[in-house]
Formats: C-alpha cells, structure tokens, sequence
C-alpha cells in the first residue's frame, strides 16, 4: 500500500511543470535537495545513533571541489562525481577519529568540521571566492522543467536507495549498534564498521546532493551550502518529519523550505513561525509527522 501510495505521489509531483509556475518549481526544487540532505543526516542520526551537527561539512566539501573543478573545465557530471568523492574522503577522514569518542565529542567534532571549512573558504578567498561566493560557469539545465524533474529523480532515488538501506540487514545492525552499542558487540558485531559505513554514505549522498545544487543556482556559498544555521534546518527537517523513517526527513525539509517561502512576506517573524511551528511539532508529536502517522496506522 505504501509502494502504491508513494508512486501515485511521484507522479502527481511529476506532473508540476506542466501546470504550476517556474517559481514554484524553482522552491521546490531546492526544497528536494534539501530532502536528500535531510535523508542522509535521518541515516546516520536515526539508525546509527550519531548525531552529526555538522552535515553542510559534508555538503560543503561536495559542493565546492565540484564547482572549483567545474571552473577548471572539467564536464558537469565529473564534477558531481568528484563533489561526491570528496565528501566522502572528507567524511572518512573526520569520522575515524571522532567515532572513537563517546558522548557528545562526535557531535562536536562535527560542528567544529565545520567552522574550520568556512575559514578555510575565507582565507582561500582567491579561489573559492571567500565570502563573496564562488561562481559557476556551467548549470544543470536552464529550463525549470528539466531541473525540477532531475531533483524529483535524484530525490526519489536517494529515498528508495536510503530507505532500503535502512531496512536491510546491515540497517538493522546499524540501528542496533546505535540502540545499544555495547549488546551489538557481544552480539559479535563490528558496531565501528558499521557506523564508518553509515557516515561513507550519508557523505555520499549530502556531498552529491551539494554538487547538483551549486550546479542549479549558479553559485557556491557559506551561506548557501556551509553555514551551520542550513545544518540546523536539515537537522530539524529529519526531526520534523520523523526519526528513522528517512521519507519522513525529505518531506520535513519540503515542508520548511515552502513554509518558510510562503511566509516570507512576514520578513523576520517568517524565521519565527516557522521556527514555532517546528517545535511544537517536535515537542507534541516526538516521533516527527510521519513517525506519528505510522505509529498511528499500525494501532488501526
């Protein structure tokens, strides 16, 4: 039933530029991205049990080795490629060492990972543009239509790829080895193994994820890709939409990207409405919208 649902979703959204307006598809196709990022932070945070605080590292790092590559001529989708690479061997390298840690030191290092990319974007300013930002030469598509389709086909891909992940026999390892460490191991599990590869493919995606979206708006920036206040709206999105569902996490950041569009009249307070919406969300309903609603259908 939830296969069928999901399809008749993907066609509907599928439908959107043959009716709604460039604007629309030009939020919600950032809106998708976001998703991704917001899927890949729900796999390591919700199964693995890690909290990352700092997933526009990983983005960052996609987003920016694509786009100085791309200026250096190289074609659009090796420079995805590359964005992707280098998240990950960005992610291995900071993951090592910080998944030794216990408590709350995984978390910092992460959030720290990230205030040490900003200063290097800055003082590296004469190429990576600083704070200016980092120009382009190449788009995915100049057409709204083709890229929205694309980030509604990388979306939905990422879901099905991430979500069966999570339901596999490694993601219930994985969301053992973050339940209870301890038991997985006397169970006879490599709990660090498995953590490891859980970072290797949340930074596989965020990094791939950061690479189209430069290549969508032109331009990479601190505050578009590497601002730590983008990695508190992923990490609310995941929270929002529900912990370890993973869908639950793309349509949380759809939400907060559209909300926070429409209400962008409001000027300042937009940040606040939504901001109060969310916690309430997250204060009465724990296990996030769609935690909620599967909860409740399983009691039906």
């Amino acid at each position: 039933m939830r296969i069928i649902l999901a399809l008749v979703a993907l066609i509907v959204l599928a439908s959107f530029p043959l009716w709604v307006s460039a604007y629309i598809l030009a939020v919600l196709t950032v809106a998708y991205y976001f998703g991704v990022f917001a899927m890949a932070w729900d796999l390591l945070f919700g199964f693995a049990g890690e909290v990352n605080f700092g997933p526009t590292f990983l983005i960052g790092l996609g987003a920016y080795t694509a786009g100085l590559l791309d200026n250096h001529g190289l074609p659009v989708w090796l420079d995805v490629i590359a964005g992707a690479l280098a998240a990950v061997i960005g992610g291995f390298a900071l993951a090592l060492p910080a998944l030794r840690l216990r408590g709350p030191y995984f978390g910092l290092i992460t959030l720290v990972a990230v205030l040490v990319l900003q200063q290097v974007i800055v003082i590296f300013a004469g190429v990576t543009g600083g704070e200016i930002g980092l120009t382009i030469n190449d788009v995915l598509s100049v057409d709204p239509g083709h890229n929205y389709w694309l980030a509604l086909a990388f979306l939905a891909v990422s879901g099905a790829i991430l979500y069966s992940l999570s339901r596999s026999a490694a993601g219930l390892i994985l969301q053992a080895s973050g339940q209870d460490p301890i038991e997985a191991q006397a169970l006879g599990f490599n709990v660090a193994k498995h953590k490891l590869a859980a970072f290797a493919v949340s930074a596989l995606f965020s990094g791939l994820a950061g690479a189209m979206l430069v290549f969508y708006l032109g331009t990479a920036s601190v505050d578009t890709v590497v601002d730590i206040a983008v990695g508190v709206q992923i990490i609310i999105a995941a929270v929002l939409g529900g912990r370890r569902t993973i869908v639950g996490a793309a349509i949380g950041a759809v939400f907060l990207i559209v909300a926070g569009e429409i209400l962008r009249p409001l000027g300042q307070l937009n940040t606040f409405v939504v901001s109060a919406i969310a916690l309430a969300v997250i204060l009465f309903f724990p296990d996030g919208l769609v935690g909620y609603l599967l909860r409740r259908g399983e009691r039906a």
